[in-house]
Protein backbone atom coordinates (compact mmCIF):
# COMPACT_ATOMS: atom_id res chain seq x y z
CA UNK A 1 0.00 0.00 0.00
CA UNK A 2 1.71 3.03 -1.22
CA UNK A 3 -1.33 5.22 -0.10
CA UNK A 4 -1.56 6.60 3.56
CA UNK A 5 -4.73 5.77 5.41
CA UNK A 6 -5.92 8.63 7.50
CA UNK A 7 -8.53 6.97 9.08
CA UNK A 8 -11.06 3.72 8.84
CA UNK A 9 -13.88 1.90 10.33
CA UNK A 10 -15.93 -1.10 9.50
CA UNK A 11 -17.91 1.65 7.17
CA UNK A 12 -15.66 4.02 5.42
CA UNK A 13 -12.03 4.54 4.85
CA UNK A 14 -10.34 7.57 3.76
CA UNK A 15 -6.84 8.56 2.50
CA UNK A 16 -4.36 11.10 1.91
CA UNK A 17 -4.94 11.03 -2.32
CA UNK A 18 -1.19 11.20 -4.17
CA UNK A 19 -1.33 14.29 -6.78
CA UNK A 20 -1.06 12.98 -10.16
CA UNK A 21 -3.52 9.56 -8.72
CA UNK A 22 -6.67 9.45 -10.96
CA UNK A 23 -9.52 8.40 -8.30
CA UNK A 24 -11.07 5.95 -10.66
CA UNK A 25 -10.36 5.10 -14.07
CA UNK A 26 -10.68 7.22 -16.57
CA UNK A 27 -11.71 7.10 -20.58
CA UNK A 28 -8.55 5.23 -21.87
CA UNK A 29 -6.48 5.41 -18.86
CA UNK A 30 -4.09 2.24 -17.56
CA UNK A 31 -2.40 3.22 -14.63
CA UNK A 32 -3.42 2.24 -11.12
CA UNK A 33 -5.95 4.47 -9.56
CA UNK A 34 -6.59 5.00 -6.06
CA UNK A 35 -10.07 3.13 -6.08
CA UNK A 36 -8.30 -0.06 -7.61
CA UNK A 37 -5.09 0.19 -4.71
CA UNK A 38 -7.26 0.31 -2.01
CA UNK A 39 -9.33 -2.39 -3.12
CA UNK A 40 -6.12 -4.66 -3.24
CA UNK A 41 -6.25 -4.44 0.58
CA UNK A 42 -10.12 -3.72 1.58
CA UNK A 43 -11.57 -5.37 -1.41
CA UNK A 44 -14.85 -3.60 -2.66
CA UNK A 45 -15.23 -0.05 -1.64
CA UNK A 46 -17.72 2.59 -3.20
CA UNK A 47 -16.50 6.22 -4.43
CA UNK A 48 -18.26 8.77 -2.21
CA UNK A 49 -16.90 11.89 -3.70
CA UNK A 50 -13.74 12.49 -6.23
CA UNK A 51 -10.99 14.64 -6.08
CA UNK A 52 -9.10 16.03 -9.51
CA UNK A 53 -6.06 14.49 -10.74
CA UNK A 54 -3.77 16.92 -9.78
CA UNK A 55 -5.66 17.53 -6.38
CA UNK A 56 -4.01 15.82 -3.00
CA UNK A 57 -5.30 15.42 0.40
CA UNK A 58 -8.60 14.03 1.90
CA UNK A 59 -10.17 11.16 -0.05
CA UNK A 60 -13.06 9.07 1.52
CA UNK A 61 -14.51 5.76 0.32
CA UNK A 62 -17.31 3.23 1.70
CA UNK A 63 -16.71 0.15 3.00
CA UNK A 64 -20.39 -0.87 2.79
CA UNK A 65 -23.13 -0.62 0.53
CA UNK A 66 -25.29 1.01 3.33
CA UNK A 67 -22.45 3.48 4.27
CA UNK A 68 -21.78 4.49 0.34
CA UNK A 69 -25.67 5.37 1.03
CA UNK A 70 -25.01 7.43 3.90
CA UNK A 71 -22.22 9.34 3.15
CA UNK A 72 -24.23 10.20 -0.40
CA UNK A 73 -27.26 11.26 1.86
CA UNK A 74 -25.14 13.46 4.10
CA UNK A 75 -23.44 15.36 1.34
CA UNK A 76 -27.13 15.86 -0.81
CA UNK A 77 -28.01 17.40 2.89
CA UNK A 78 -24.78 19.33 2.73
CA UNK A 79 -23.88 17.64 6.20
CA UNK A 80 -20.52 17.32 4.96
CA UNK A 81 -17.64 20.17 5.10
CA UNK A 82 -14.63 20.26 3.22
CA UNK A 83 -11.35 22.49 3.32
CA UNK A 84 -9.01 22.96 0.84
CA UNK A 85 -5.64 24.97 0.88
CA UNK A 86 -4.27 26.67 -2.29
CA UNK A 87 -1.85 28.37 -3.97
CA UNK A 88 -2.29 31.18 -6.20
CA UNK A 89 -1.08 34.09 -8.09
CA UNK A 90 -1.56 37.56 -6.42
CA UNK A 91 -1.78 39.18 -2.71
CA UNK A 92 -5.56 37.93 -2.14
CA UNK A 93 -7.55 39.70 -0.12
CA UNK A 94 -8.22 38.94 3.46
CA UNK A 95 -11.67 37.16 2.86
CA UNK A 96 -13.78 36.75 -0.17
CA UNK A 97 -17.01 35.10 -1.24
CA UNK A 98 -17.34 34.31 -4.77
CA UNK A 99 -20.73 33.77 -5.42
CA UNK A 100 -20.76 33.04 -9.32
CA UNK A 101 -23.05 30.54 -11.01
CA UNK A 102 -20.67 28.20 -13.57
CA UNK A 103 -21.44 26.00 -16.61
CA UNK A 104 -19.69 23.57 -18.71
CA UNK A 105 -17.30 24.20 -21.20
CA UNK A 106 -15.32 22.43 -23.70
CA UNK A 107 -12.74 20.14 -23.66
CA UNK A 108 -14.21 18.80 -19.92
CA UNK A 109 -13.67 22.58 -18.63
CA UNK A 110 -15.99 24.62 -16.73
CA UNK A 111 -16.67 28.07 -17.12
CA UNK A 112 -18.18 31.50 -15.38
CA UNK A 113 -22.17 31.63 -16.67
CA UNK A 114 -23.86 34.40 -17.85
CA UNK A 115 -26.78 35.38 -15.73
CA UNK A 116 -29.54 34.35 -18.74
CA UNK A 117 -27.32 30.48 -19.29
CA UNK A 118 -29.44 28.16 -18.72
CA UNK A 119 -26.60 25.76 -18.16
CA UNK A 120 -25.34 27.80 -15.27
CA UNK A 121 -25.61 26.32 -11.86
CA UNK A 122 -25.33 28.04 -8.16
CA UNK A 123 -22.12 27.51 -7.08
CA UNK A 124 -20.22 29.55 -4.19
CA UNK A 125 -16.91 29.41 -2.47
CA UNK A 126 -15.14 31.17 0.55
CA UNK A 127 -12.06 32.06 0.46
CA UNK A 128 -9.39 32.79 3.41
CA UNK A 129 -5.77 34.26 3.23
CA UNK A 130 -3.15 32.29 5.53
CA UNK A 131 -0.07 33.65 3.76
CA UNK A 132 1.32 35.92 1.93
CA UNK A 133 4.74 35.16 -0.41
CA UNK A 134 6.95 36.91 -2.54
CA UNK A 135 8.63 34.63 -5.51
CA UNK A 136 11.51 35.19 -7.63
CA UNK A 137 10.91 35.30 -11.18
CA UNK A 138 12.98 32.06 -12.26
CA UNK A 139 10.36 30.72 -9.57
CA UNK A 140 7.78 31.75 -12.21
CA UNK A 141 9.90 30.50 -15.05
CA UNK A 142 10.34 34.33 -15.67
CA UNK A 143 14.30 34.27 -15.46
CA UNK A 144 15.76 37.56 -16.08
CA UNK A 145 12.35 39.54 -14.89
CA UNK A 146 12.77 42.18 -12.55
CA UNK A 147 11.17 42.41 -9.60
CA UNK A 148 9.33 39.69 -7.82
CA UNK A 149 5.91 37.81 -7.86
CA UNK A 150 3.17 37.91 -5.66
CA UNK A 151 2.09 35.24 -4.29
CA UNK A 152 -0.81 33.44 -1.43
CA UNK A 153 -1.41 31.10 0.40
CA UNK A 154 -5.40 30.40 1.05
CA UNK A 155 -7.95 28.44 2.69
CA UNK A 156 -10.87 27.57 0.40
CA UNK A 157 -14.14 26.72 1.74
CA UNK A 158 -16.41 25.41 -1.15
CA UNK A 159 -20.54 25.83 -0.20
CA UNK A 160 -21.63 23.94 -3.28
CA UNK A 161 -20.02 21.31 -5.02
CA UNK A 162 -19.23 22.13 -9.04
CA UNK A 163 -16.62 20.59 -11.16
CA UNK A 164 -13.52 22.64 -10.85
CA UNK A 165 -15.45 24.52 -8.59
CA UNK A 166 -12.55 26.34 -6.52
CA UNK A 167 -10.51 26.96 -9.90
CA UNK A 168 -12.93 28.14 -11.53
CA UNK A 169 -13.99 30.70 -9.01
CA UNK A 170 -10.49 32.19 -8.32
CA UNK A 171 -9.86 32.54 -12.24
CA UNK A 172 -12.86 34.45 -12.24
CA UNK A 173 -11.54 36.62 -8.38
CA UNK A 174 -8.58 37.18 -10.33
CA UNK A 175 -6.13 35.03 -8.50
CA UNK A 176 -5.61 31.57 -10.03
CA UNK A 177 -3.46 28.51 -8.99
CA UNK A 178 0.31 28.91 -9.41
CA UNK A 179 0.15 26.12 -11.95
CA UNK A 180 -2.76 25.00 -13.89
CA UNK A 181 -2.56 23.72 -17.48
CA UNK A 182 -6.33 24.34 -17.93
CA UNK A 183 -7.06 27.64 -16.52
CA UNK A 184 -4.17 29.35 -16.18
CA UNK A 185 0.07 29.42 -15.94
CA UNK A 186 1.66 26.14 -17.67
CA UNK A 187 4.83 26.59 -16.36
CA UNK A 188 6.23 24.86 -13.11
CA UNK A 189 7.92 26.47 -10.63
CA UNK A 190 11.08 25.60 -10.08
CA UNK A 191 14.00 25.89 -7.03
CA UNK A 192 17.20 27.72 -7.25
CA UNK A 193 19.13 25.72 -9.50
CA UNK A 194 16.26 25.04 -12.21
CA UNK A 195 14.92 21.80 -10.62
CA UNK A 196 11.01 21.57 -11.20
CA UNK A 197 9.30 21.74 -7.65
CA UNK A 198 5.79 21.94 -8.66
CA UNK A 199 4.19 20.75 -11.98
CA UNK A 200 0.82 20.23 -10.36
CA UNK A 201 -2.46 22.22 -9.76
CA UNK A 202 -1.46 23.28 -5.82
CA UNK A 203 -4.76 22.62 -5.09
CA UNK A 204 -4.74 20.09 -1.41
CA UNK A 205 -7.99 18.83 0.13
CA UNK A 206 -6.94 19.83 3.93
CA UNK A 207 -9.90 18.49 6.08
CA UNK A 208 -13.42 17.22 5.70
CA UNK A 209 -16.12 16.78 8.67
CA UNK A 210 -18.67 14.49 8.52
CA UNK A 211 -21.10 12.49 10.01
CA UNK A 212 -20.20 8.90 10.73
CA UNK A 213 -22.81 5.99 9.42
CA UNK A 214 -23.03 4.19 12.91
CA UNK A 215 -23.15 8.15 14.28
CA UNK A 216 -21.51 10.84 15.65
CA UNK A 217 -19.22 12.56 13.23
CA UNK A 218 -15.49 12.90 12.48
CA UNK A 219 -13.08 15.71 11.27
CA UNK A 220 -9.98 13.89 9.30
CA UNK A 221 -7.39 15.87 8.02
CA UNK A 222 -4.34 15.81 5.88
CA UNK A 223 -0.67 17.52 5.98
CA UNK A 224 0.19 19.85 3.60
CA UNK A 225 2.35 17.92 0.74
CA UNK A 226 5.94 18.44 0.31
CA UNK A 227 5.71 19.93 -3.19
CA UNK A 228 3.65 22.91 -1.73
CA UNK A 229 5.36 22.99 1.28
CA UNK A 230 8.48 23.64 -0.97
CA UNK A 231 6.84 26.79 -2.52
CA UNK A 232 5.70 28.18 1.21
CA UNK A 233 9.96 27.64 1.42
CA UNK A 234 10.73 29.72 -1.69
CA UNK A 235 8.44 32.37 -0.84
CA UNK A 236 8.85 32.41 3.01
CA UNK A 237 12.51 31.31 4.27
CA UNK A 238 11.36 28.13 6.30
CA UNK A 239 7.87 28.46 6.25
CA UNK A 240 5.48 25.87 7.44
CA UNK A 241 1.96 25.15 7.69
CA UNK A 242 0.68 23.19 10.94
Amino acid sequence: MTIAILYQDDFLVAVDKPAGMLVIPGRGAVEQTVQQELQETFGRIWVVHRLDRGTSGVLVFGRTAEAHRALNIAFEHHQIHKQYLALVRGHFPEVEHIDVPIAPARRGRMRPARPDDPKGKVAATRVRRLALLQLAPEVMGRAGSAGSIDASLVEAVPETGRTHQIRVHLVHAGYPLLFDPDYGAREPLRGASGEVVLERTPLHASRIELPLPRGGSRVIEAPLPPDMEQVLALGRGDAKVV
